[in-house]
């Protein structure tokens, strides 16, 4: 079995060399195709022992993957980022994993993301389509997609992304996200790529309307659905007017079903119903209940790497939120035992939390 090692790139000398050394125990050739850098990302690759081509620009990233696709003969490809970086696995162990499945389909990867917000660095997890049968390329002009409906199974690869810290893309990304859109308006992963886009941009209003496209034309089959629905309700809650609420509310009833099994929407909810009753105490008060029925079903279910999400909505953020809510309820001792969980596992805000608590008393 042939694996290998195939990328597209431009400006990565901050990040290549750690991505090359950690990906080339468990490939037999290393491709790379530069789309016009101005640093040392050219030399830095073919230093460590890729073979390198050079790619006209042309403002489409499934262009720039195909063209360094045909430049490998191997039975799989593994497709990294230049600030990706997988985790040590065995070849042997990986080999298995690709030759246990007959017929075409895709190799999926744990990704974990570090980025940044008001808490600091936290980490979010997804599971994406990066190891590709031989004939298989891409399609889109951004955020490109491998071609056709091959099914995807994770594969014991997990890769750490750091690019979040040090670059934000939005601005670039914006003008091809909005052609994508004129071109293909039915494709609800466009709609999602650019109401993400535009709320982490921070502009919440603008983006409302293409989280509501998105979610009117995606099926719930598509594996980006439930994020895109997460990522809706907290721009709602984001917005707090009693008209967003009162969406998130429909959104939540019509949801629940279908995702209360999954932490991360749990955990939205208990904010949603925080903010609720905060809106109108004397109108939601029956709602309190739900904030701690959340939360606990939060830590019910665990952390689940694999099904993606925000690390943490099944452990340590879940207990120190219901430590927050116990501490607000008057239940003093129950906040201190969901802080202590949530301090033991290594979360700075309640272990700060806990010694307040603690010195209060």
């Amino acid at each position: 079995m042939k694996i290998n090692l195939v990328m597209i790139v431009k400006n990565e000398e901050r990040s290549l060399k750690r991505c090359l050394s950690a990906a080339k125990p468990l490939v037999d050739e290393m491709i790379v195709v530069d789309t016009g850098s101005s640093d040392q990302t050219i030399e830095i690759a073919r230093q460590m022992g890729a073979a390198v081509w050079e790619f006209p620009w042309t403002g489409d990233f499934s262009a720039a993957r195909n063209f360094a696709l045909q430049y490998s003969d191997a039975d799989w490809n593994l497709i990294l980022d230049g600030d990706e970086y997988v985790r040590e696995c065995s070849r042997a162990k990986l080999e298995k994993a690709l030759g246990s499945r007959k017929g075409k389909w895709l190799g999926g990867i744990t990704r974990y993301d570090s980025y940044e917000d008001q808490d600091g660095i936290n980490q979010s997890t997804s599971v994406l389509p990066r190891v590709l049968p031989k004939g298989v390329g891409y399609t889109g002009l951004i955020h490109e997609q491998p071609e056709g409906h091959l099914p995807c199974y994770s594969v014991p690869l997990v890769a750490d992304h750091d690019g979040y810290l040090y670059t934000n893309k939005g601005e670039r990304n914006l003008p091809y996200l909005e052609r994508a859109v004129r071109e293909y308006p039915g494709d609800g992963y466009y709609q999602f790529q650019l109401a993400s886009t535009l709320r982490n941009l921070k502009r919440l209003e603008e983006s409302l309307p293409w989280f509501e496209r998105f979610y009117e034309v995606t099926g719930r089959k598509e594996t980006y659905r439930a994020g895109g629905v997460v990522l809706f309700l907290y721009t709602l809650l984001d917005l707090e007017t009693r008209e967003h609420l009162d969406r998130a509310a429909q959104i939540i009833e019509k949801e629940e079903p279908f995702l209360g099994g999954w932490s991360d929407f749990c955990f939205v909810c208990g904010l949603f119903y925080m903010k609720r009753v905060l809106s109108d105490v004397n109108r939601y008060i029956g709602l309190l209940p739900n904030i701690e029925r959340c939360y606990l079903r939060c830590l019910s279910l665990g952390e689940r790497p694999e099904a993606g999400g925000v690390v943490g909505t099944g452990s340590f953020k879940a207990a120190y939120n219901l430590g927050a809510w116990y501490e607000v309820s008057g239940q003093g001792e129950q906040a201190l035992k969901y802080y202590k969980i949530a301090a033991e596992q290594g979360y700075g805000p309640a272990s700060e939390r806990l010694r307040e608590v603690i010195s209060s008393m």
